[in-house]
């Protein structure tokens, strides 16, 4: 195993020779440049998952991920490879081996993980949006940490196939970009349908997971959530998680962590690699994940799942705090950090155990650093909340 002081560099993109791959000469997205997460294949560039020894077993692409495929075609050039937590088992943004790239909004605090060098990227300005995934919260919250729009998309909504596996029933891979224009034009692309006409006539507001974000965090972003009540024109406030976001966040984690194992048992058998003790002990975790603790926790996915149906039929979407606190000061101690990372996991573990879309908005700053608000929607509803976020920024 490795420490895990993050080393000292700060740069989004992996050391070495930049990547680089030209998009198409027309298309949508012709003359946009976009970083790619290295859990992410581009053809011909080895992809790392953030640890010296991943590449042992994972040859060079030959092909382009499905996404940046797609993103070529549409006229987007590829301007670099990005720096990820190690094998994406992480949250904060803080890599042993490659750095903990610079939260450009924070820049004495982390940028939020597993896809840091991707937020650091857009929020630097180096490129004009990035790709990252999302299992656990590593779009939207690096996105809420760094004022960037992150989209989680619906799982199992964009073509997965050339994207490193962590766990397969929460794996996404979504985007951020600096303001929400760039951001829809994205989301036509990669979705293959225009942006809808109308707005979603009620708004959720989830007074659970409001009330167990920091004080300041609420009041940064009330103003929001009053210009969101004010575009939708209906507003109820409801209860997201009836049996406690501790509990959504614990099935989560055992599920995630168990599908996690079984991804990289092979690799650690194999390879005995390095890695820093946060990831290992994560992986030992899953190791001993019992079939009991599977199965409860696979049936609170089934009730989280029912009740986010109930909430969200067309037409609805439901608010709630990105994350519970702005971004954590870098270097901080594990023992410090552990709590913070449980403690986000309670707003994030919808996500995986519903598979319904999420986006992040700019929300608001608490001591200078930003904080996001997050909509979410039924299955599917993916363009109308990037609908909503181009209509609240207009």
């Amino acid at each position: 195993m490795t420490s895990d002081q993050p080393a000292p560099s700060t740069d989004p993109f992996l050391p070495g020779p930049r990547a680089h791959v030209a998009g198409s000469a027309t298309g949508p997205l012709t003359g946009l440049g976009f970083a790619v997460k290295d859990l992410i294949d581009v053809a011909g560039i080895p992809t790392g998952g953030g640890n010296p020894d991943w590449p042992r077993i994972y040859p060079t692409p030959t092909r382009h991920a499905w996404v940046v495929q797609t993103l070529l075609d549409a006229g987007a050039s590829v301007v670099g490879k990005t720096v990820t937590d190690e094998v994406s088992l992480g949250i904060l943004g803080e890599n042993a081996h490659d750095g903990t790239p610079l939260n450009p909004a924070a820049p004495d605090r982390v940028p939020g993980g597993s896809s840091s060098g991707s937020a650091s990227a857009v929020a630097s300005g180096a490129c004009d949006f990035a790709l990252g995934t999302d299992s656990g919260g590593s779009v939207r919250v690096p996105a809420s940490f760094c004022g960037l729009y992150g989209i989680r998309p619906t799982h199992g909504r964009i073509d997965f196939s050339g994207v490193c596996v962590q766990a397969p029933s929460a794996d996404t891979c979504g985007w951020f970009a600096r303001d929400p224009a760039t951001f829809a034009r994205v989301g036509e692309v990669l979705f293959g349908k225009a942006m809808p006409d109308r707005l979603p006539d009620t708004l959720l507001v989830a007074a659970d997971a409001l009330g167990f974000a920091d004080e300041a965090v609420q009041r940064a972003l009330i103003p929001l959530i009053d210009r969101l009540a004010a575009l939708i024109g209906n507003r109820r406030d409801v209860t997201m998680a009836p049996q406690g976001l501790s509990v959504w966040q614990r099935a989560q984690r055992v599920l995630q962590s168990s599908e996690a194992w079984q991804t990289f048992e092979p690799w650690l058998d194999t390879c005995n690699p390095r890695l820093a003790f946060s990831v290992a002990r994560a992986l030992v975790q899953g190791s001993m994940m019992t079939e009991a603790e599977r199965n409860a926790a696979t049936l609170m996915r089934i009730e989280a799942r029912a009740r986010l149906v109930r909430l969200l039929p067309p037409g609805t979407i439901l608010c709630l705090p990105t994350t519970p606190f702005p971004a954590p000061l870098r270097g901080l101690p594990l023992s410090t950090l552990n709590p913070l990372r449980e403690r986000i996991g309670c707003l994030t573990s919808h996500g995986g155990l519903t598979g319904v879309p999420q986006v992040n908005i700019p929300g608001g700053h608490v001591e200078g650093a930003p904080v996001g608000l997050s909509i979410i929607g039924a299955r599917g509803a993916d363009l109308d909340l990037i609908r909503t976020a181009v209509a609240l920024e207009a």
